[in-house]
């Protein structure tokens, strides 16, 4: 069995995000789950995640930054999926108010009202609408950005080991 390559990683990566990304869009459309603003956000950091790994696929996956702001990525979606596990576990009577649908607010809020909206979460994102095993949308998600955090830190020592030294 051949040994695993810092281009074998992020292709991992990559593979896991689209797969993830793909989950939620069946889940909004065949399952017809509205996605919260923190379930955007979510996404939103595992597409750039995505897109980061695969420019290092492009350019050089043995470069350490590629990794580096995967990584980076991934930890900024966990961010969001924490704040959302928060939100869920609130008791009832402290759960912010519900706002209006990310799709409304995308249409008809400025800028800068949708940002601060979708990087704090409402109502909307405390409610539990999908569960596996016990565990929501947003905890799968943290487990999903722990493995891609771990896969960014394999690809970064391998490409360490893999860089030519110095004579």
């Amino acid at each position: 069995m051949r040994d695993v390559s810092s281009t074998d990683l992020a292709i991992s990566v990559l593979f896991l995000s689209g797969i993830l990304l793909a989950a939620g869009i069946f889940m909004e459309h065949a399952m017809s789950l509205e996605p919260c603003a923190l379930c955007m956000m979510q996404r939103f950091w595992l597409l750039m995640g995505a897109f980061v790994a695969l420019a290092g696929i492009m350019h050089n996956p043995n470069w350490g930054i590629y990794p580096f702001l995967t990584a980076a990525c991934a930890v900024t979606g966990t961010g969001f999926s924490l704040r959302q596990l928060w939100l869920q576990n609130l008791p009832a009577d402290q759960v912010p108010a519900c706002g209006p649908g990310f799709t409304y607010m995308a249409e008809n809020f400025p800028v800068w009202e949708l940002i601060v909206a979708m990087t704090s979460g409402s109502g909307n994102c405390a409610e539990v609408s999908w569960s596996f095993i016990g565990l929501s949308i947003p905890a799968w998600l943290s487990v999903f950005f722990a493995a891609i955090i771990f896969l960014s830190v394999l690809q970064i020592r391998k490409g360490i080991a893999q860089r030519p030294s110095l004579p």
